[in-house]
């Protein structure tokens, strides 16, 4: 009977002090069941810590704060009893970034929450292009996004590019969408490219090419000339000195 009752006690006290000293922060966007706040892009979030457990000595418990286990300065009214830290703007490398609020005197006792910062690709407006024919073509888009993008298209005057006919080749990464083509016809080549990158949580995203092929320029070989004069000059200088003896023979 003694040893159920200790028991009994001891579960008890522990619930209570994991009550008193527990942790809880909340936030605007609100924390998700996994601990993950999202947030858009240049907006704003707000969080609290608190101890979790309604005892009278919370309004005592001081509070630290960690972003990516670096220290988060706190303003000296901003420790006790409850501390808030607000991260505005948002900006892409909050993105992942883990904050965590534990008690000064007891760092055991403590709480996390991940941001994940969502954010469409940097697609807008248009771009003049020229380029010589026979010359290399490319182009790319910006397609970084969070969620990362789900498909990426290219279409040329309206219409689907056609890799095959045009000598097209398209690569994209988690960054970057690009269109190539080695030798430019203006036939083939000229024209508005757009590129637009499907978002899942925007909608779509797009930008105009619009190139222009021009006549292949002659291009002057300016180091080869230049490498070629040095060199002229200098055995000019050679030979002078070699008969310099005999130049003076004929000045006297």
């Amino acid at each position: 009977m003694k040893l159920i009752f200790k028991t009994t006690f001891f579960y008890l006290l522990l619930f209570c002090v994991t009550k008193t000293l527990g942790i809880n922060i909340q936030s605007v966007p609100e924390v998700n069941s996994e601990g993950v706040v999202q947030v858009e892009l240049k907006k704003t979030v707000s969080m609290v810590c608190r101890p979790d457990g309604g005892s009278d000595t919370e309004a005592d418990e001081e509070l630290v704060w960690l972003r990516n286990g670096a220290l988060v300065a706190l303003k000296e009214g901003n420790k006790k009893g409850g501390s808030s830290v607000c991260v505005t703007p948002v900006v892409h490398e909050d993105n992942e970034a883990t904050f965590t609020c534990y008690l000064s005197r007891n760092d055991t006792f403590r709480a996390s929450v991940t941001l994940n910062v969502t954010f469409g690709p940097q697609l807008s407006g248009s771009e003049e292009v020229t380029v010589e024919k026979e010359a290399e073509l490319v182009l790319r888009c910006d397609i970084w996004a969070n969620p990362p993008v789900s498909s990426v298209s290219w279409t040329l005057n309206g219409s689907k590019v056609d890799l095959l006919a045009g000598g097209f080749s398209v690569t994209n990464d988690a960054f970057t969408s690009q269109l190539k083509t080695s030798s430019v016809e203006d036939s083939l080549h000229e024209g508005t490219y757009q590129c637009t990158a499907h978002f899942p949580m925007h909608g779509e995203h797009s930008k105009l090419f619009h190139v222009t092929a021009t006549e292949k320029t002659l291009k002057f070989p300016l180091m080869p000339m230049i490498a070629a004069v040095v060199v002229l000059c200098f055995t000019a200088l050679l030979a002078i000195v070699s008969r310099w003896d005999k130049i003076t023979k004929c000045c006297n």
